[in-house]
């Protein structure tokens, strides 16, 4: 951490104001040093320099130049002003009937109108630039095309782009091109959750970006995507080294935008590694930045990551305020499926934490139907045909790696006095912070054991205060004539008893977050059959594996498996019958199967499950809740499937 630290001291007094290059100068012969291609050794008064400089230019052609750079890098940090230089540009370049000039203003016009929710107007505008400007043009055209239908969660359309865009810049031998479509694929098969394929692209960017030797917005966005990969990989130091050194370019050049995007995903990531204030103060930062910039899509996904890290805090009210925040930037306009359909998800996730089921079910209606307009079988098979590219180029991949390697380790040997001279204080320094953190630990791994205990102890009285209202239900009943009624206490009594039964196995266990089912649902199963006196009829089987499941998929699958165990003892085996009940629950690698089978006289022809009781209502609501579905078999008895997303188990 020490060396990365000092690198970037070393690096921030290369490009101190002491150092930095002049920009124009209209007595040189080449006036213009044209900010992001020929030169990045400026700080973040840039635009000031551009602004007071452009009115004086010689020529039309350079003055449109500097005016055109002014309002693109506008857009990073303030979108109404760089709208208006843009329309300046438009004006006087149509004046002076300059339709090349006015095109590539049309192109800036484009990218900062889609950065303002009009998706519509933007592509408008982008496809007339197109018959306007020159071939090599293009490349950053398409690239803003592509944006918008990423934006509208078209992500096969905007890998075509990303496509065109690669082709184009072999063609004109544009590496600028090349890495941005490499960028873009990798932002593609990120939000596709095809990270492996996202990383491999966005490293291909990287070592192109860093052949350029030009750091840029579009390569501070492509660090920001490459963290965003290792993320979701769990690689979180990797991820929080590219994370922190687009921080450190979006802070020097006043990229807002970036570091909004970059402070959002700092949300998840501290989040993950427990750093819960840390993960609150990125997501105030990525509010300010999205504030600052006045972008509505930058200001909803910073609530969105704001109301997630409350969902894992267990803060659910806060969560649906945050959320629902996060719903009312975004407007009818909005567009964007994707970040639409995580707002929804989190939503049912906190209403559901917050015990609002209906809401809950509302909210995880809309998720659901938000997925299915993204992630369409026509997408799939675009990135599929990527995929195959992908493949095919491997070996220039490793090539492009070992060269960027090659290059990281000359520059580090350049640093090595530099380096060696500090790290004899570094020692000192650590030997000091040693001793303290020995102290430290001492002391945390005594506040954990309290934690464990205090944990233990929560979860032994939820249970007791579960067989408290049990009993009192079981009391109740024993005053209650009507059958039905009786019958309903009962049904009652044992959904109680199985959420307490998972309270009872955390404070027994050796893992706090996990229950082993096996064991769980044959306590579960001797319980029912005991409560409705059929113990010595009916016996159940466990045709599974020992397998630990997180408590907050265990708990719905409890509930789900004692309706089923139930309405086989009420309906399958009447006149006193025999049978058997066997459950079955096998882990796949990327989903649980859940089979609940009797040998009862099975559901009568003609009649179906009409969803009209409570217990069929509940298993309904929590197959829906763990993003599941449900299988009825009617043959020799009733057999009942489940298949559930993987994503929680322990």
């Amino acid at each position: 951490m020490g060396k990365h630290y000092f690198i970037a001291i070393f690096i921030f007094f290369l490009g101190s104001p002491l150092l930095l290059g002049q920009l124009i100068d209209f007595n040189r012969d080449k006036p213009y040093e044209k900010v992001f291609v020929d030169t990045d050794n400026f700080g973040a008064s840039y635009l000031q320099q551009l602004e007071d400089s452009y009115t004086h230019a010689p020529t039309d052609s350079l003055q449109f130049e500097i005016l055109n750079d002014l309002a693109y890098y506008w857009h990073t940090r303030n979108l109404i002003k760089a709208l208006n230089f843009t329309e300046e540009g438009l004006k006087c370049s149509l004046a002076k009937g300059d339709m090349l000039w006015h095109g590539r203003f049309q192109i800036t016009q484009g990218a900062i109108l889609l950065r303002m929710e009009k998706l519509d107007k933007a592509q408008e505008v982008l496809e007339e630039a197109k018959a306007k400007v020159q071939t090599k043009d293009l490349p950053f055209l398409n690239t803003q095309l592509g944006y918008v239908y990423e934006r509208r969660g078209q992500l096969g359309k905007a890998a075509d782009y990303a496509l065109e865009v690669l082709q184009l810049g072999e063609e004109l031998n544009d590496k600028k091109a090349i890495a941005m479509a490499y960028s873009d694929l990798s932002n593609i098969f990120w939000k596709q959750a095809k990270y492996d394929k996202g990383l491999k692209y966005g490293i291909k960017s990287i070592v192109i970006f860093e052949e350029r030797g030009i750091s840029d917005l579009d390569y501070d966005f492509t660090l920001y995507v490459v963290a965003n990969n290792f993320l979701e990989l769990n690689r979180y130091d990797e991820a929080l080294k590219y994370y922190e050194h687009a921080l450190a370019i979006g802070e020097r050049y006043g990229f807002y935008n970036n570091l909004s995007d970059v402070y959002i995903s700092l949300v998840d990531l501290y989040a993950y590694l427990g750093k819960y204030r840390k993960a609150e103060s990125a997501g105030l930062n990525a509010v300010k930045y999205a504030t600052y910039l006045d972008n509505d899509f930058m200001l909803m996904r910073s609530w969105l990551s704001i109301g997630k890290l409350q969902n894992l805090q267990g803060k659910y009210k806060y969560a649906i305020e945050s959320l629902q925040k996060s719903l009312d930037v975004a407007t009818a306009e909005f567009g964007d499926e994707y970040y639409l359909s995580q707002v929804y998800e989190a939503l049912g996730k906190a209403y559901a934490g917050n015990h609002d089921y209906m809401e809950a079910y509302k909210a995880f209606s809309k998720y659901d139907g938000l997925k299915k307009e993204i992630f369409t079988a026509e997408s799939d098979q675009r990135i599929a045909l990527l995929q195959t590219e992908f493949e095919v180029a491997q070996k220039e991949d490793t090539i492009l790696m070992q060269q960027g390697t090659i290059r990281k380790q000359k520059s580090n040997q350049m640093l090595t006095s530099i380096i060696t001279g500090l790290l004899l204080f570094l020692l000192i320094v650590g030997f000091v912070a040693i001793r303290i953190n020995r102290r430290k630990n001492k002391l945390l791994q005594q506040q954990n054991q309290e934690k464990e205990f205090l944990i233990k102890e929560i979860h032994h009285r939820v249970k007791n205060n579960l067989e408290v209202v049990s009993s009192l239900l079981s009391l109740q009943s024993s005053h209650i004539g009507d059958k039905k009624i009786k019958d309903n206490m009962l049904q009652i009594q044992n959904r109680i008893q199985s959420m307490s039964m998972i309270h009872q196995n955390l404070y027994q266990g050796k893992n706090l977050g996990s229950i082993e089912m096996k064991n769980y649902f044959n306590i579960l199963g001797d319980y029912v059959l005991q409560s409705y006196g059929t113990e010595q009829r009916i016996v159940m089987v466990y045709d599974m594996e020992e397998l630990e499941l997180n408590v907050d998929i265990a708990t719905p699958i409890g509930l789900i498996v004692n309706e089923l165990i139930t309405n086989s003892l009420k309906y399958a085996f009447p006149n006193n019958l025999t049978g058997v009940i066997t459950i079955k629950l096998v882990q796949k690698s990327e989903h649980l199967e859940l089979t609940v089978t009797d040998n009862g006289v099975g559901i009568e022809k003609g009649k179906e499950l009409s969803g009209t009781g409570f217990g069929t209502q509940l298993i309904t609501l929590l197959t829906k809740q763990l993003d599941g579905k449900m299988v009825l078999h009617q043959k020799k008895g009733t057999s009942v499937s489940f298949e559930f997303q993987n994503h929680k188990a322990a």
